[in-house]
């Protein structure tokens, strides 16, 4: 399970990104750079940076490539822009349907082995897919999308439970298709005004609620929003509500 301290300002002390948050391939690490720049002034102790390879930008789409040599060059290029010695953690970003997957993690392995990885993590995967990459290695973390709407990842969270795995749910408002909605959701405004909390609070509680190995990463463009999810961390729902909050995916008469 990942553990770290919490940053004395805001709470927050993990970042996930990618080499990939950028324009396209020209532009590569610009989000690692950013943030490499935005906590320069604070001790590597005080927080996590996750960073992730295995897709590609050329013209800025999105593609997978797992092969070795392209995840060793992400990763040595990571590290770089990153100005570090090693990856406390980093993550293959999705398999490559064109590669073997041992071949990926394979590589992973190697560069675990030279020190310049420490723990290793998979996003978008399957059950068998986590369960293949631990019978070659430990895997410390899984990053699959995963919200209310979106429980396709329901069974990676309970073998992550099984394994004692941290799992990083990302998009856990629904992406920009659906947290727009939240806060006009009857049901969530309902229960925001309850709590006296916004509706973006209630679903970190609830996710939180929801299983102890996981941790919802919300993506935001305003600082005042990061402030907001933050203080999801310390609501707590009662019973009932969480209940509700579980069962919405299975109704088919609510929808956001």
């Amino acid at each position: 399970m990942l553990s770290f301290k919490l940053h004395s300002e805001s709470g927050i002390s993990l970042f996930d990104t990618a080499n990939t948050y950028c324009l396209d391939e020209h532009d590569l690490g610009h989000n690692e750079h950013l943030l490499q720049e935005a906590l320069s002034g604070y001790s590597s102790d005080d927080y996590l940076i996750i960073t992730k390879g295995g897709l590609a930008r050329p013209n800025g789409t999105w593609i997978c490539d797992g092969k070795p040599h392209s995840l060793r060059a992400a990763c040595e290029h990571s590290l770089r822009t990153l100005q570090r010695e090693y990856h406390p953690m980093y993550i293959l970003h999705a398999p490559d349907p064109d590669v073997p997957f041992e071949e990926s993690v394979g590589e992973l392995i190697r560069l675990q082995n030279e020190g310049k990885i420490l723990h290793l993590g998979l996003s978008n995967v399957s059950v068998a897919q986590c369960q293949q990459a631990l019978n070659m290695t430990t895997i410390s973390c899984i990053q699959n999308r995963l919200h209310l709407y979106d429980r396709h990842s329901d069974d990676v969270l309970r073998w992550c439970e099984q394994h004692n795995i941290s799992f990083i749910a990302y998009s856990p408002f629904g992406g920009s298709e659906r947290s727009s909605h939240l806060q006009s959701d009857p049901i969530f405004t309902e229960l925001a005004h309850k709590y006296s909390v916004s509706p973006y609070q209630i679903v970190i509680a609830w996710l939180l609620a929801f299983s102890p190995n996981l941790l919802p990463i919300p993506a935001a463009t305003k600082p005042a929003s990061i402030e907001d999810s933050t203080r999801g961390i310390d609501l707590l729902l009662d019973a009932a509500d969480i209940s509700l909050l579980t069962n919405l995916a299975s109704s088919s008469k609510h929808s956001i």
